[in-house]
């Protein structure tokens, strides 16, 4: 169950970034994609 569920979210984030470089909002998605890593480092630090 684990390595489906690790594969979808592997193959949407894959569809997104092909996506991105059609429509030319690579930075724009990089820059989401930077912002959310960060909240959810400050997110786990504060809920151990």
């Amino acid at each position: 169950m684990n390595k489906t569920r690790s594969f979808l979210y592997w193959l949407a984030r894959l569809l997104g970034d092909v996506n991105a470089v059609k429509r030319g909002r690579v930075g724009q998605r990089i820059t989401r994609r930077v912002a959310g890593r960060m909240t959810g480092r400050a997110f786990r630090r504060w809920f151990k």
